[in-house]
């Protein structure tokens, strides 16, 4: 569906949270935010993902990272829903707050729409999650159907990658982790990449012999 895609400003909404009224740009400051979307309260697969995203949070804070949740029923259901969360997640607590989007005018705003979902209220959110960027763009977006829950691993993963991409001109290959070897980007020539990576770099010998597979370490 149309809507907000990698490389978009998040609009600056006033929402309400399970920990007060926020704006979402001055939320977001100058950090790394993950917004994440979830069909419903009391469900399944969304209560293992929040649990999940609880206990990764030392994590995502070590890398700078806020989070902010979002669901489509009201703040009320939300508190009761968080005890439920923590209860089957006994090792973390939900110290991130969850956005109430009853009238389900938000989501359409994210992009966090599932067309294919519904209850009589309308379209239920997807599982959708954006990672913002410090200048408040979208700089990843994952879009899962509601029988789907989402890896946080990989999101973990991803977060790793495009930090290390902000900082240098490189990109992280497939199946990527840190501590892997990471490719210098096509656009630095070799005399820069000298300069850039004074730890060395190894270039893969191809038969196109055009030496554009280059690796270092960062």
């Amino acid at each position: 569906m149309p809507g907000l895609t990698i490389g978009d400003t998040i609009p600056d909404l006033h929402v309400d949270t399970t920990q007060g009224k926020i704006k979402l740009h001055q939320f977001f400051s100058d950090k790394w935010t993950i917004l994440f979307s979830h069909p419903g309260d009391f469900t399944p697969v969304c209560t293992t993902e929040l649990g999940k995203i609880a206990q990764y949070a030392s994590e995502f804070n070590k890398r700078g990272v806020l989070l902010l949740g979002l669901s489509c029923d009201d703040l009320e259901s939300h508190k009761e829903w968080i005890k439920d969360i923590e209860a089957h997640n006994t090792d973390a607590k939900v110290n991130y707050p969850i956005i109430s989007d009853p009238k389900r005018e938000i989501i359409k705003q994210l992009n966090m729409v599932d067309p294919d979902e519904k209850d009589s209220n309308g379209n239920l959110p997807s599982r959708a999650l954006h990672i913002v960027g410090p200048d408040k763009k979208i700089k990843l977006s994952f879009q899962y159907p509601a029988t789907t829950g989402r890896n946080i691993d990989e999101v973990l993963r991803v977060v790793d990658s495009l930090q290390k991409a902000s900082k240098f001109k490189i990109a992280t290959p497939a199946n990527w982790k840190v501590g892997d070897p990471v490719v210098i980007s096509p656009s630095v020539t070799n005399e820069q990449a000298k300069e850039m990576f004074p730890q060395g770099f190894e270039t893969f010998d191809l038969p196109s012999k055009k030496g554009y597979l280059r690796f270092t370490n960062v």
